[in-house]
């Protein structure tokens, strides 16, 4: 499972429309919410969405990134709340889009912005509630103090963990008997956590958090949202989340390669990874399996030669011979594009544990189709290849590629289930320090 953040507005709109389902009739939501991209006609908008100008706003960057109103993101007027109107959100937003911001450390241009109805409400009416998955169960966070200093305020939040074969009956018993104290309407705020957790679960988010929940009568503002889903989910839910974006985040902007595997994974049953860590490194990993490659990448760290990775993902699921191929493929053509500076050979590690279902032989296949087509630009290079793999029909993908190398005249070392699943690694550094 890989859990993927989502903007708050795809939260928002997934959450709006099930509401009907889940939360309807005792609850009300008027989910309005614009999210505006550097392609959006600020202008125009008013003529799509009317109440831009008929309500008074907030505006905020919609980038994964929290504490907005503790950076000073978050567009409201402190000394006259709901006192924004349309003209000045838009200044604002063209503004932040021409600065350079730095957050956690990483710099980059703001690009996403919501725009929604300020709510008045007093501070007594702001609520906290958050639900993530755990080895033990799913986990649900309560508290009646909401807002920015939630955080300050940990000690007053109440955790629920929810085991994994619990009935519904027992669900909202653990849930009833857990709300906090503080809470006015204990009942009230009961319900709705119940029914957000079955949407929750249906939905199949990894984590959700709602802060601040502001409640009035039965009317539920939930005006900051956080979630991530499971994105292995996909094919189940995928209808009901919709037309969903996994954006990388602030400061985190895909690379062509990137997106373009990216892309193949999401139209793939199989898994499809690929973070480039520094393209001109000198060790190169083609790894099957996501805990595989922690595995792999760890080991490299742990070696001493963290800064010469130069990238870190992983193919598995069982992919074909033509997305295995179009993957390594973009791997090798990162890696041959320049030469090692001290003239030292580049380190392909092809690796992964004991396969359970994933044919190897077939993956392999792919793998030297890939090898073919670089073969050149490979020994230009100067790459040595090292494999360790185990799973079914390992021995004829073995044998396979150790031929296809030599033929082609690239070096090689290749190894089974018999051989630690990392000791390739440590073989590798020591024989080209």
């Amino acid at each position: 499972m890989a859990q993927r953040g989502i903007r708050e507005y795809d939260g928002k709109r997934i959450l709006a429309q099930h509401w009907d389902e889940y939360f309807a009739p005792e609850f009300e939501y008027d989910f309005k919410s614009v999210l505006v991209t550097p392609e959006t006609d600020l202008d125009k908008l008013p003529e799509q969405y009317p109440w831009l100008k008929e309500m008074p706003l907030v505006a905020k960057p919609d980038m994964l990134f929290g504490k907005r109103g503790k950076l000073g993101l978050i567009l409201f007027k402190k000394e006259k709340p709901c006192d924004v109107d349309y003209k000045t959100a838009k200044q604002w937003i063209k503004e932040k889009m021409q600065e350079e911001v730095e957050i956690k450390g990483k710099k980059g241009k703001l690009t996403h912005f919501l725009i929604e109805p300020c709510v008045p409400h007093a501070p007594e009416d702001e609520y906290y509630v958050a639900m993530t998955l755990g080895y033990d169960g799913d986990h649900i966070y309560m508290s009646a103090f909401g807002g920015i200093d939630v955080e300050e305020n940990w000690d007053k939040v109440k955790e629920v963990v929810i085991p994994p074969l619990a009935t519904e009956e027992e669900i909202d018993k653990l849930i009833e008997k857990n709300v906090p104290p503080e809470i006015k309407d204990k009942e009230k705020y009961a319900d709705f956590v119940k029914r957000l957790y079955r949407f929750f679960r249906d939905m199949h988010f990894a984590y959700l958090e709602i802060n601040p929940l502001v409640m009035v009568g039965n009317k539920v503002y939930p005006l900051d949202f956080v979630g991530r889903v499971d994105d292995t989910a996909q094919f189940l839910v995928g209808r009901k989340w919709g037309e969903l974006e996994f954006p990388a985040g602030f400061g985190g902007e895909l690379s062509p390669e990137e997106k373009y595997i990216k892309e193949m994974d999401e139209k793939s049953g199989a898994s499809l990874k690929l973070t480039i860590l520094n393209p001109e490194g000198r060790i190169w990993t083609l790894v099957a399996g996501g805990g595989a490659s922690v595995v792999y990448a760890d080991t490299v760290a742990d070696l001493g030669y963290v800064k010469e990775l130069a990238n870190y993902g992983e193919y598995s699921g069982n992919p074909s011979r033509a997305e295995t191929r179009e993957y390594v493929k973009t791997v090798l053509d990162l890696m041959t594009r320049h030469k090692d500076p001290q003239g030292r050979p580049k380190i392909l590690i092809i690796g992964g544990a004991i396969a359970n279902f994933t044919d190897v032989a077939k993956t392999f296949d792919g793998i030297i189709d890939a090898l073919k087509e670089y073969a050149d630009k490979l020994k230009e290079v100067g790459v040595k290849i090292y494999v360790r793999r185990g799973g079914p029909n390992y021995e004829i993908g073995l044998a396979k590629i150790k031929k296809a190398a030599e033929e082609l005249g690239l070096p090689i070392e290749v190894y089974g289930p018999e051989t630690h699943i990392t000791a390739i690694v440590d073989k590798a550094l020591k024989e080209n320090p």
